[in-house]
Order: C-alpha cells, then sequence, then structure tokens
C-alpha cells in the first residue's frame, strides 16, 4: 500500500522486534511510506512504536485515491471485527469504484460465510467481478468457502474448478461438503483427483474421506487408503486413527477396529467414543458400555460425546438400570444443562420403556429443540400412546415450534398406528400449508398412513402425484395393497415396478402376502425363483413370507421344506408353520410343531398360542385344547386376550358343547364381544341349534348391529331348519338398514390368470361346457346313491329348484372350470370367500374320485384337501 504526503515526514518507525529493533528501523525523506493495511506491520499505534524528531507533521494527507482507499479498507475491516455485515456491504457498495484491497473483499466474504449470507456473497462476488479484478488463489479460496457455508455448493465446484489451488484445505472442505449432502462418490474421486496432482494431504483429508468409504459400504477401498496412509506415515495421528476405527465399525469390522484401538498408544476421549458408539453401531452395545466403565476406571476424562455414545448404548438394548447411573453421573459432572444430553437423555428413558421418566426430563428443560420434541412424540408411540402423540404435536404447534421432517414424520406414524385418519388428514393439510409436501421423505410417510388407516384412495393419489419415486415409495404402495385386501392390485403394481426399479428383499415380503391372499401359486412361484435368484431367502421377513405363501396356497410339504431349510427361524417362523397346519386341519403336526418349538428354545407368544388353539378348534382336540390354555396362563404367564377366549369357544362349539361354551362365556373375566358370541352362533349352525342361536344372536346383534355377516349366518340357520317366515322378515330387516350380503365367489389361478366365479353368475365363455359337467357329474353321482342336500339350497322351494340353485354354487363352477382347463394330474386349488357349504364339499369329494384328481379348496375357515373320494377335514369342519 502507498501513502503519500504533502511534506516530507521526518520520523523513523519501528517494527516491534524486541529482540533487536534496531533492525527493523525505517526512516523515509522522500515522502513515501510503503506499509500493507491490516497487516502485522500495518501502520497503527498497537504494533508499531517510534519516536518523532519532527515539529511538525502533515495535518492532512493530499486528497488522492490513496487516501480514499486506506480509509473505506479500513472502515470495512472495523466492520468486519465487529460482525457488522449490513454496514460493511454498504461501504463497500458506495466504494466499488474504487481500488479496494483484496484483503477488504476477503473479509466481507468470510463474515457472508459466518452469517450465512448466500445473496451478500453473491453481491461481493459481483463486484469482483465488474472492478475486474484476478480471481487468484486467495481470493477464489474465500470465494469457494463462501459459496460452500452459504450452502450453494454448486457455485462453489464451479469457482473452484477455475481457480488452480494447491490448498489442502479447500480440497478437504470441498470432499467433507460433497460428504455431507451425501454425495460420497463425489469426495473420493475428488481425493483420487488430488493424487492425481499431487497435492499434499493431510490427516484431515484422510478422516473425511474415510467416512465416504464407510458410508458406502466399500471396505476394500477404504482398506487401500488404511494401506495408503500408513505409507506416507499417518498411522500414528491419532485424528487419523480414530477415523480408521470408526470406518471399521461402520463396516461391520468389528475386531479390525478394536485392533486399532489395542496398538494406539496415546488414546485420546475420541478413540474411546469411537469405541463405545462402533460396538452400539454393531449390536454389542453391552461392550460399549464396558468401555465406558474401563474409562472411569482409568480416570480418563469423558466429554459430551461420552455421555451420549453411552446413553444410545443403554438405549438400544433397554438397560434401564446403566442409564439411570449414567444419568447420576452426568448430572454430578454437569452436563445435565446441555441440550444434547437432555435429548439423548429423553430417548433412552422413552426407548427403554420409562415414559414417566422421559416427560420428567422433558419438562424440566430449560431449552427445547425440536429434537427434543419429536423425541417424546416418538415415545408416545412406542409405548402404545399414539393420541397422546398428536396431542403433542398441536401443542408443539401452538408453542411456535417448527417441526421438521422427523416430527412429520412421527406424527404420521402416529396418526397410522392409531388408524386415526381424521388427524392424518388435518397433518396432511399442515403439510401442504407449510410446503413440506415436495419431500420424498414425507411423501412415502403419508402414503404408508393412509395405508395403515385403510384408505388406499389417498394413498395412491399422492403416489402417482409423486415427480421422484424410490423404493421405499414402491413397498409401501405394493405392502399397502396388500394388507388391505387388495391383492391383485398389488400384484399389478409389482408388475409396473419391475420396468422402473428393481425389487428389493423388502418387495418381496409385501407382494408375497398377495399371492397368498389370491391362492396364485403360480405368480408366488416366478417369485420364489426372483427370491433365490438375488439371494433373498437368507432374509428372514422373506422366508417367513414364501412359508406362509405355500402354506395359503395350499401346498403345505413345500412350506415346510422351506420352514426346514430356513437360515434363521424365528419365532414367526414357526408361528407361520403352526397356524399352517392348524388351517389344513392337522392338529397333531401342529402340536408336534409346537413342541419342538420350545424344545428349541423358542418361548411362545400371545399369537403363537392362538394359532395352537385354533388348530386344536379345527381338529376337534378338545383335551388339547385346554391343556395349551392353561399353559399360557400357568406356565407363560400370558393373560388370555379375547382372541384366545374366541379359539376355545369355538372349540367348545365345533365339538358340540355348545351348553358349556355359553356357561364359559358368561364366566370369562373381560366382556366379551361380537366375535366371541359369533363363534358360539356358528357353532349353532353346525349343530342345527335354532333355540340357543336366537338367544345368542340377540347379544350379537347388540354388539354389532351393522354386521351383515351375522344376520345371513342366523337366516341361513332359519333356511336349513326351514324356518322360511322368520328368513324373510331377517331378510327385510338387513333392507331396511341398507345392508348388503358378501355373494359367494371362488377364484381359480389357471395359467398366471385368475378366474372369479360368483354363485348364479353365467356370464363366463365356458358356462354351457361348466354346466354339462356338473349334469353329467350329478347323473353319476346319482347313479351311485347320492342325493343333493337341499338342506343348502337357502330358498324356499321345491326340492328341483334347490337342486339347480345348489349347481351354481361358485366353488362347483370354479372346480369344474378346472378340470376343462387344466392338464390331466394336476391339481385344481380353488379359494372361496366364504364357508363351503355341505353339499359342495360331497361334490369335491365325488369329483376328486370322478375326474382322479387332487383338489384343494380353501373357504374363509380352512384348507379341504380332496383326493380319491375323501377329504382331509374327515368330516369335521
Amino acid at each position: 500500500m502507498l501513502i503519500t504526503a504533502n511534506t516530507t515526514p521526518i520520523f523513523w518507525a519501528s517494527l516491534p522486534n524486541h529482540n533487536n529493533p534496531k533492525e527493523n528501523r525505517v526512516t523515509s525523506q522522500n515522502g513515501f511510506i510503503f506499509c500493507k493495511p491490516f497487516s502485522t506491520n500495518a501502520l497503527s499505534s498497537t504494533n508499531w512504536y517510534g519516536s518523532c524528531t519532527t515539529t511538525r507533521a502533515s495535518a492532512s494527507l493530499t486528497k488522492t485515491t490513496f487516501h480514499e482507499v486506506t480509509d473505506v479498507d479500513a472502515k470495512i475491516c472495523k466492520f468486519y471485527e465487529a460482525g457488522n455485515l449490513k454496514n460493511a456491504m454498504k461501504l463497500l457498495s458506495v466504494s466499488q469504484n474504487s481500488e479496494l484491497e483484496t484483503n477488504t473483499y476477503c473479509s466481507v466474504l468470510q463474515l457472508c460465510a459466518e452469517l450465512k449470507s448466500l445473496e451478500d456473497g453473491k453481491k461481493v462476488h459481483s463486484m469482483i467481478c465488474s472492478n475486474g479484478l484476478v480471481i487468484d488463489r486467495v481470493l477464489g479460496s474465500k470465494l469457494v468457502f463462501m459459496y460452500v457455508k452459504c450452502g450453494d455448493l454448486r457455485e462453489g465446484r464451479r469457482v473452484f474448478d477455475k481457480v488452480a489451488n494447491e490448498k489442502v484445505f479447500l480440497w478437504n472442505l470441498m470432499i467433507s461438503e460433497y460428504s455431507k449432502i451425501g454425495d460420497f462418490g463425489e469426495s473420493i474421486c475428488l481425493f483420487m483427483k488430488m493424487q492425481e496432482l499431487g497435492i499434499e494431504v493431510n490427516s484431515h483429508t484422510f478422516s473425511s474421506v474415510l467416512k465416504c468409504f464407510a458410508a458406502l459400504g466399500n471396505i476394500e477401498g477404504g482398506q487401500q487408503v488404511h494401506g495408503y496412509l500408513l505409507r506416507l506415515g499417518f498411522g500414528c495421528y491419532n485424528t487419523v486413527v480414530n477415523s480408521l476405527i470408526a470406518f471399521y465399525f461402520k463396516s461391520g469390522r468389528v475386531e479390525s477396529a478394536q485392533k486399532l484401538f489395542d496398538e494406539l498408544g496415546d488414546r485420546d476421549v475420541i478413540s474411546w467414543n469411537s469405541m463405545i458408539s462402533g460396538y452400539a453401531l454393531n449390536g454389542l452395545a453391552k461392550r460399549g458400555i464396558e468401555f465406558f466403565k474401563e474409562m472411569l476406571c482409568l480416570g480418563v476424562d469423558v466429554d459430551l460425546a461420552t455421555i451420549v455414545n453411552v446413553l444410545v448404548a443403554c438405549a438400544s438394548i433397554g438397560t434401564l438400570l446403566v442409564g439411570r447411573a449414567v444419568h447420576a453421573f452426568a448430572i454430578k459432572s454437569c452436563f445435565d444443562g446441555e441440550l444434547m444430553f437432555n435429548n439423548t437423555l429423553l430417548d433412552m428413558y422413552s426407548k427403554c420403556g420409562d415414559l414417566d421418566a422421559a416427560t420428567r426430563v422433558f419438562e424440566k428443560m430449560g431449552k427445547r429443540s425440536v429434537v427434543s420434541w419429536t423425541s417424546m412424540m416418538a415415545g408416545f408411540v412406542r409405548e402404545g400412546l399414539s393420541d397422546g402423540a398428536i396431542r403433542l404435536f398441536s401443542e408443539m404447534e401452538r408453542k411456535g415450534v417448527s417441526p421438521d421432517l422427523f416430527t412429520i414424520t412421527s406424527v404420521l406414524h402416529a396418526c397410522a398406528c392409531n388408524g386415526s385418519l381424521e388427524s392424518g388428514r388435518d397433518v396432511h393439510t399442515y403439510i401442504k400449508e407449510k410446503k413440506m409436501d415436495s419431500s420424498l421423505f414425507v411423501s412415502n410417510a403419508l402414503m404408508d398412513m393412509y395405508a395403515k388407516c385403510g384408505s388406499m384412495e389417498d394413498a395412491y393419489s399422492i403416489f402417482s402425484q409423486m415427480q421422484v419415486k424410490d423404493i421405499i415409495s414402491w413397498n409401501t404402495m405394493i405392502g399397502g395393497y396388500s394388507k388391505n385386501c387388495l391383492p391383485n392390485e398389488a400384484l399389478n403394481l409389482f408388475v409396473e415396478m419391475q420396468r422402473v426399479i428393481k425389487p428389493n428383499s423388502i418387495t418381496m415380503a409385501c407382494i408375497l402376502p398377495a399371492c397368498a391372499s389370491l391362492a396364485a401359486l403360480e405368480r408366488g412361484r416366478e417369485i420364489h425363483g426372483y427370491v433365490l435368484r438375488n439371494g433373498f431367502f437368507s432374509d428372514h421377513y422373506v422366508s417367513n413370507a414364501l412359508v406362509d405363501m405355500y402354506v395359503k396356497c395350499g401346498v403345505l410339504v413345500l412350506a415346510r421344506l422351506l420352514f426346514d431349510i430356513s437360515p434363521s427361524k424365528d419365532l414367526i417362523s414357526w408361528t407361520v408353520m403352526i397356524a399352517g397346519y392348524g388351517m389344513h386341519g392337522f392338529g397333531s403336526e401342529a402340536i408336534a410343531t409346537f413342541n419342538a418349538m420350545r424344545n428349541e428354545g423358542v418361548e411362545p407368544d400371545e399369537v403363537t398360542f392362538i394359532s395352537i388353539l385354533y388348530a386344536c378348534s379345527h381338529s376337534g382336540l378338545l383335551s388339547e385344547g385346554w391343556r395349551f390354555f392353561h399353559i399360557m396362563r400357568n406356565e407363560c404367564n400370558f393373560e388370555p386376550t379375547l382372541e384366545h377366549y374366541a379359539c376355545m369357544v369355538d372349540l367348545l362349539a365345533r365339538v358340540g358343547k355348545l351348553s358349556k361354551a355359553y356357561k364359559f362365556i358368561e364366566t370369562m373375566p373381560i366382556k366379551p364381544d361380537a366375535t366371541i358370541w359369533g363363534a358360539l352362533l356358528c357353532g349353532c349352525r353346525i349343530h342345527h341349534d335354532v333355540k340357543l342361536a336366537e338367544k345368542v344372536s340377540e347379544r350379537v346383534f347388540e354388539l354389532e348391529p351393522e354386521n351383515t355377516g351375522y344376520y345371513v349366518l342366523l337366516a341361513n340357520i332359519y333356511a336349513e331348519a326351514e324356518k322360511w317366515e322368520k328368513v324373510k322378515i331377517l331378510r327385510e330387516k338387513i333392507g331396511r338398514r341398507g345392508l348388503k350380503k358378501n355373494p359367494g365367489c371362488s377364484w381359480i389361478e389357471i395359467r398366471g390368470k385368475v378366474y372369479v366365479f360368483v354363485a348364479g353368475d353365467s356370464s363366463h365363455p365356458q358356462t354351457k361346457k361348466i354346466e354339462s359337467l356338473l349334469k353329467r357329474l350329478r347323473m353319476e353321482m346319482r347313479e351311485e346313491g347320492y342325493f343333493p342336500n337341499t338342506r343348502y339350497a337357502l330358498i324356499n322351494a321345491d326340492d328341483m329348484e334347490k337342486e339347480v340353485a345348489l349347481c351354481g354354487h361358485s366353488e362347483k363352477l370354479a372346480m369344474a372350470f378346472g378340470i376343462l382347463s387344466l392338464p390331466y394330474g394336476k391339481t385344481i386349488r380353488v379359494t372361496k370367500n366364504l364357508r363351503v357349504c355341505g353339499d359342495c364339499h360331497e361334490m369335491a369329494k365325488f369329483m376328486s374320485k370322478s375326474a382322479s384328481r387332487e383338489i384343494v379348496l380353501r373357504d374363509s375357515n380352512r384348507f379341504h384337501h380332496f383326493k380319491d373320494g375323501n377329504c382331509s377335514c374327515r368330516g369335521f369342519w
């Protein structure tokens, strides 16, 4: 910087060199003084000292550009030091035609970066360009820094690419920022470019790039970096070794991480923290807690990160006692005022099931962040108190706390768990108002909420409007269709999905139940092949879904084979197999499987007991059913739920113990619901007890007056007893209430296509052939002494009309179509939405013998395997 004076100043100045100040003495006799503003050598009273010999000094400098520049530069510097960006920008704007120092622009850019003012940063960049300044390495570095810190990585990269810069700091910055936005591949590319250009790396470079390899799961690449840094001599740097430990933990290489820690001589608190968090990350939280205890024994000073990591470890395994001890330790160590600590503590208590303690922490927090509210909401949902989470969200709104994406997904999850469609729609409206619906994360959560609340139309509306869909979007829709009894829609969407994105193991677990629901065996086998080709069978969710699919498609032998070879059987696997045997009427096999499960050390839960009681019920195993009921209460300490009581009532009713079933209901410790009375009503139909049916139906209609099924069931009981006047009264009652009866419907899969038949339907192209076959079979049956059981024709007509009506039952039509369409020897598999009637059951037995076919018929209650004129139910169904 050049300053001119109108007279020759007679003075000297010295740099603050206290060892030998004379060496730096400066005198000027020609009116020129050279100095650099804002540098350590700047002319100021704080860093220069001197002795003036002049009797006068110039009171005014000549009015030149140099004077203006110095004045503006100094003022902007003062604004920078004060953090006053507004005034710095004002002064910069009015002085932009002056030849300002590069350092002045750098100072303002630094301030823009610190205050994250991208708009002002862009203005400074524009001024630099309009003033014709050369963007050298120094100015270029500061521009890159400003853009990156203000969140405009794209513009920062553009400047970065134009500035040939060898500063490792800048390369590290770019690597780190790409990593933050999840573009780990670009971070690694920059690291490789550094090596190509010969730019010297440092410990921060390795720390940043190792995180990228860990995030990508690129173990081999990370190991190569490990070897490279050892060759460069960085193996002794704590920061690098700590990053290596974190890399190996994130890559699942626990032993490698432990080895590095063992070999590390000078361990710092970060090293210990890495071990605690790393073990927790790999499902070894107990080992992580042991490291914390070892830290304390060795006298290693803990920091906030240590406490947070050990609380996370406690939360992951539900060790409430240890969590409380850590809480007490943290209070003694004065960490209890830290927001991060309180948020983690709150989360630990809620995940350990102590919602009261979590609430106390939440209420005592002097300062709460959005994380605090979100964690508390998640705790309510976890404990099955979704209403509390929804109320908390409303309170959060009232207090003016802006939710983030995680808060929104938490409250949507609460609505989904609660089945609260109205609350979910309110949240959806809020999302639209706040313009958060463009987030893929939020859209997926909205679809999930609508699907779980049973509104697939709303879910599909969101799905169809999404500009970008990921694998979660497709899986959510397919799973939603499957769970909401829309299997055809699920299968159609699965076909569409395969054109756009490759399905994963979760897709398989979502689509297989759709195949099971339709009994679409051919489609299920195709998906089974896809599972094997892609190595998904090792996923226990997929293997369990496959077993369930084969069970519900009637191929029990294959289901058992898959169960036996499953690499990881869990409780769900055993429960699926037990339920499968129950559905097929193989009660003894279900009991044997239950016993084998306990011998393997797997203890049953409430759902397993429902499955085994169901199996006993459908096989008429009364004494065994009572035994399991007592095991559940006395050995496993489970209090029976309504579902368990319903199974016992069904068991008693099926074996004809109707009076005992009624007394059992009357003595139940909990109030029976319509399902329990309905089970007894079904028993009344099986055993033709009209009197008790009327008594039971009063209770049923009182509890569920709008359930059409119970009215139809009672009407059928009256019809079988030929009480036609009462049938008429009931049907009129159904009409007055606006209720609709579900028509009998059966379907069969032929060469991958599902054909549906409705009772009395004559719209099928092969109707004449089907009717002709059924007529011929009827004649053959008569010749063998079988006559139709017209009691099952629930119409008030003569026997001839009833016989014709029986021929139109949907399962008969589907079975006849199967005989006509499938090659000889191929098993005929039919599914019906209602319970198969007795006449159709007898007809199926005769068909299997006459056509030499195995017929598998699945109705709403169970499976029937017909072969050579016999049924697997042995007449008990």
